[in-house]
């Protein structure tokens, strides 16, 4: 237990949420997200049918008339004016805290957004895999057992490793087909997760069009919602999952947090979760009386070449962590949560620490304590704020978890620092830079009726539905 002292003297401590122990039960794979008979005609694309479902789906009038028209792009898209169209949603995400937890088995505070991947896929029967960009009117031919080569941070590269990665899984459901296509009003390398949510995209598709859910591997491996998250960020890092062996992934070294925000969250909501394994712990309803911005600082936050590098070097320093313990103790855990569960092992830990050379011994300290301090003691306070509407201590907290990114992760860049600042300048109530850093956005609460001038590309949004399949 590590309790968290409110700057005013009340003690707040993790028990008041549910814990790992006391789990929300994991989701029930929604009946029509795999079933191959949800479809759709092409001219149900380009009618009211969308928008309809969106609303039903519990998603705004407004946004739901937005993503109708770009379905209707999808909709002049599809050759086969007669086949069955299967079609989904996948919202972006915005991790409100919880900056590099997800991979160390820690907790995240998350939920989806308005913008996002209109998707749409048709079945094709000669063992061939296109994926169309609607906007920029580019398609790729995909083949699972050939290497293709893309620039570095091109879809392609994302969409090469579902493909490889679905087809050795699941060999029994034979070679894989479709017609896939996608347009996004989401913005790329902001930190919102588009590069998940074209995985969670493309998951769906090749799953819904090759019937993969029917596979004795699927059944026996995906059996919930977190499961279906956790074995997307799988494919990301190329970690196995259960059965199902991993490979090489995309190259880098993240968790499963983009995921199951995507698939998990609830509309309306805030929601926190624990990883190794996906666990949900709380449920907040967003409160009244506030607006929810996403600020784009300009600075693209791409996961490749250098930038991947700097992001797993994060990600290394954990890992390190564990690896200190483990030989230590000749024990074999997996995730940084399980080293720190109780106060005896982080006095053990920081011990360990005091033993490397100084350069070193800084280097993992502060992680350490990043993790701590975001994991076990802001998360569930700021959860227990949102649901209260205290965002003077709401404030507080992601100030301070903001702070830890710049002095203890060494992940954010001056546009994001001073666009954070700039926020809270501005009257917001709450702000903090997000996602895996080294660019990207800020989120930013402010109260409903403040007048706001936001940056270029920035947006005001709600906490919004999660992956959501379209069909009749």
């Amino acid at each position: 237990m590590f309790p968290f002292l409110h700057p005013h003297g009340l003690r707040i401590s993790v028990d008041k949420m549910a814990t790992p122990s006391n789990p929300i039960n994991p989701s029930v794979i929604p009946a029509n997200w795999f079933d191959p008979a949800r479809v759709l005609s092409s001219a149900d694309l380009t009618g009211h049918a969308i928008a309809d479902q969106l609303i039903a789906a519990g998603m705004a009038g407004t946004f739901s008339a937005e993503k109708s028209k770009l379905f209707a792009t999808l909709g002049r898209s599809i050759a086969n004016r007669t086949a069955p169209v299967h079609a989904a949603f996948i919202p972006g995400r915005i991790e409100l805290l919880g900056k590099h937890t997800d991979y160390c088995g820690g907790r995240s505070l998350l939920c989806t957004v308005d913008r996002g991947f209109c998707m749409t896929a048709t079945p094709r029967n000669d063992g061939v895999i296109r994926i169309l960009d609607a906007a920029k009117n580019h398609a790729i031919d995909f083949d699972a057992h050939a290497e293709h080569k893309h620039p570095p941070g091109h879809w392609g590269g994302y969409a090469q490793a579902v493909v490889r990665r679905l087809a050795n899984n699941f060999k029994s459901a034979g070679k894989l087909g479709a017609d896939i296509a996608f347009i996004s009003d989401l913005p790329p390398a902001a930190g919102l997760s588009s590069s998940s949510a074209l995985i969670i995209g493309l998951i769906v598709m090749l799953a819904r069009t090759n019937n993969l859910a029917s596979t004795a591997a699927w059944q026996k491996n995906l059996r919930t919602t977190e499961d279906i998250a956790a074995y997307a960020g799988c494919i990301e890092n190329g970690g196995s999952f259960g059965d199902l062996p991993g490979d090489r992934g995309v190259g880098t070294f993240g968790g499963s947090q983009d995921h199951t925000a995507i698939l998990c969250c609830r509309t309306g909501q805030i929601s926190q979760f624990r990883f190794g394994p996906v666990t949900r712990e709380a449920d907040v309803i967003f409160p009244g009386g506030v607006k929810l911005a996403v600020l784009l600082s300009g600075v693209v936050a791409e996961k490749t070449g250098a930038a991947m590098a700097e992001y797993n070097a994060v990600s290394l320093r954990a890992r390190k962590l564990v690896e200190l313990w483990n030989y230590a103790n000749d024990s074999h855990l997996h995730y940084l949560a399980q080293v720190v569960e109780t106060p005896a092992n982080v006095e053990k830990l920081t011990a360990l620490l005091n033993r490397l050379p100084h350069p070193e011994r800084d280097s993992l300290t502060l992680r350490l304590e990043q993790f701590l301090q975001e994991s076990t003691q802001i998360i569930p306070a700021a959860a227990i704020a949102i649901k209260a509407a205290d965002w003077p201590l709401l404030g507080e907290l992601t100030s301070k978890s903001h702070g830890l990114a710049v002095t203890h992760l060494l992940n954010q860049v001056p546009a994001t620092i001073a666009l954070q600042q700039s926020a809270m300048q501005s009257g917001a109530l709450a702000a903090s830079a997000f996602g895996a850093g080294f660019g990207g956005s800020v989120w930013a609460i402010f109260p409903a009726d403040l007048d706001v001038a936001l940056p270029p590309g920035s947006f005001v949004t709600e906490p919004s539905i999660p992956m959501t399949v379209l069909g009749r």
